[in-house]
């Protein structure tokens, strides 16, 4: 077998054993990489974002550095006020209390990734990439659960740790890494331990694992869902796994099943290769409620200007744009415009976006978001549309959970982690994080995400566990 396989595994012939799952989430990897190429920013506030000028109001924090998370700060913030809770450099009396501010460097950002990708993919035969930093691995056939002859460790464990540490060697930043015999417990491990950390989750353990946990700390639950589940006096994973299934049924529908199955620590999903995702998506949330109608449209403009060149640094067109508002206590709205065609075109989105916004000038928001669906992958050129005013606009109120997906199983996501953990399906499956992010919430710069159930990364922005924005789904 080519690859790398620990001393002490059989490499012959296929286990009968539970699997083996490495849930692998590069730690504040934006923030990361930069201090990886300026390492005077090691042990400093950091913050990264996108589309913020000196002077200006708008662009969003994509990640933040545990150091700056101090201050206040935190993932999809607006970088101004993200800047105004950091001490400033020049003002500072203490150089080790000044705030940094990077942006968003995503083709540097990529090329560090995929140094880690090379790594993840010599050390496993199947690896699925959930988004830029945060991938699963199937090592079933490299390791086992066998312990070390002093009894201190499993093998397993000792696998997981020589992948980490080459990451950590070889390419300089450093991961978080969950190991357990399904993907959903994998990724319940890779955060609860960070940053750094490597927690392993035995055969037979899972259940007694999650229980104590906070039910949104289940794979799959999102706000709306917790909120639902604590009506119900439901508010660990323990008392959800020991719930009457045909109530969770009868609230949740099949979605509440397999809630119920995944904290009880039932995961039957295959490690699989993602497909292309069918949306890709970003949000960002307010310190506080505002109804600030320029303050909305400006962060929305920066959004859109993202989900555009995340589209075309994919080669993506795409023939629906949305938005989404989430109005006090979670009112989730989403308003979404069909095109005529497949489309490139950045200014569309953001025109399309602000209109659809201003339904809501008069409302205050916790939180907005703009997608772009229905992607197609081709070699043809780029469509553009003119008079797109005439395009169909098809809209719609939510408030169910079912616009609450929280893809993590693999977020995002895009830098690291919020923006973050969406409902989309990939070619090849469905998808992790949703456009709420909670999964984890989700790559880095872009949480990148799927259905509150599949298999995770169709989408593109969510935020993960590390609070970094992370690829996941718009719904």
């Amino acid at each position: 077998m080519a690859g790398e396989t620990l001393p002490g595994v059989d490499d012959g012939g296929e286990s009968e054993a539970p699997r083996i799952v490495l849930h692998v989430d590069m730690d504040c990897f934006y923030a990361s990489c930069e201090r990886l190429r300026e390492p005077e920013l090691r042990g400093e506030p950091l913050v990264v974002g996108m589309g913020y000028e000196s002077g200006e109001t708008f662009g969003a924090v994509a990640t933040a550095s545990y150091e700056a998370r101090e201050y206040g700060v935190e993932s999809a913030q607006p970088i101004s006020q993200a800047l105004d809770r950091l001490p400033r450099v020049e003002t500072a009396e203490d150089p080790a209390e000044a705030g940094y501010y990077r942006p968003v460097d995503i083709d540097y950002y990529k090329s560090v990734a995929a140094e880690v990708k090379e790594i993840l993919h010599e050390c496993a035969d199947v690896v699925r990439e959930v988004s830029i930093d945060e991938a699963y691995l199937d090592v079933t056939d490299r390791t086992s659960w066998e312990t070390t002859p002093d009894g201190d460790r499993t093998l397993a464990e000792g696998f997981a740790r020589h992948v980490k540490q080459r990451i950590g060697r070889e390419v300089g930043v450093p991961a978080s890494v969950g190991v357990a015999p399904n993907m959903s417990a994998a990724k319940v491990a890779s955060d609860h331990d960070k940053p750094n950390g490597l927690v392993v989750v035995e055969p037979g353990e899972v259940r007694s694992f999650l229980a104590p946990l906070s039910v949104e700390e289940v794979h799959g639950v999102g706000p709306v869902t917790a909120r639902k589940l604590a009506e119900m006096g439901i508010e660990t994973a323990g008392e959800l796994a020991a719930a009457d299934a045909d109530e969770i049924a009868s609230t949740f529908g099949s979605r509440g099943r397999e809630l119920r199955s995944r904290a009880r620590g039932d995961d039957d999903r295959e490690v699989t290769p993602a497909g292309r995702p069918k949306s890709l998506s970003r949000e960002s949330a307010f310190a506080d409620a505002t109804d600030d109608a320029e303050k909305k449209r400006d962060v929305v403009s920066a959004l859109a200007a993202d989900v555009s060149e995340r589209a075309r640094s994919r080669g993506a067109m795409y023939r629906t744009i949305g938005i989404k508002v989430v109005l006090p206590p979670y009112d989730v709205n989403t308003r979404e415009r069909s095109l005529s065609g497949p489309v490139d075109e950045p200014e569309l989105v953001e025109d399309v976006a602000l209109d659809l916004l201003s339904e809501f000038d008069d409302e205050a928001a916790r939180k907005v978001g703009v997608r772009v669906s229905n992607l197609s992958f081709t070699d043809a050129d780029q469509s553009s549309l003119d008079g797109w005013e005439s395009a169909k606009s098809e809209s719609e109120s939510v408030t169910g959970d079912e616009r609450e997906a929280e893809a993590d199983a693999a977020t995002p996501k895009s830098d690291g982690g919020t923006a973050t953990r969406d409902a989309e399906e990939s070619a090849a499956s469905p998808t992790l994080t949703d456009f709420d992010a909670e999964a984890g919430s989700n790559g880095e710069g872009g949480s990148d995400a799927e259905a509150e159930f599949g298999p995770e990364t169709d989408s593109e922005d969510a935020e993960d566990a590390d609070g970094q924005a992370s690829l996941g789904q718009f719904e």
